[in-house]
């Protein structure tokens, strides 16, 4: 069996890119900060959550704000005019911003969350 599920926290290394298609579908982009292995090292990993609960999201702008994420590994092509290029993303199904409260941002059809703060 193959299972591709990523669960992992870091830090909000921008602030968080919101983008509404003509076909009505919304796409929040993140750029998470995890540091990998040694404290010197630090990966900045992309995250794309579909059709995100805009009034939640749109209030976790902040860089340096923690976050959860969970969600699959993708690999996503465009061709560019001389080669074909591809890129690996995070898909979100949630992402848990937490600061002083415990707050999620979901995916229509995402996973359900209930939880309350420490």
């Amino acid at each position: 069996m193959d299972l591709n599920l990523v669960v992992f926290g870091g830090r909000l290394a921008a602030p968080p890119e919101l983008r509404v298609f003509q076909s009505g579908m919304s796409m929040m982009r993140y750029l998470v900060a995890v540091r990998s292995g040694t404290p010197s090292r630090m990966d900045v990993l992309p995250v794309t959550l579909w059709n995100p609960d805009r009034e939640h999201c749109e209030a976790f702008d902040t860089p340096g704000d923690r976050v959860w994420v969970a969600g699959s590994v993708q690999r996503r092509f465009w061709d560019d005019p001389d080669t074909r290029r591809s890129k690996l993303e995070i898909v979100a199904s949630a992402v848990e911003v937490r600061d002083d409260d415990v707050s999620f941002c979901t995916s229509d059809g995402g996973v359900d969350i209930d939880r309350t703060s420490p």
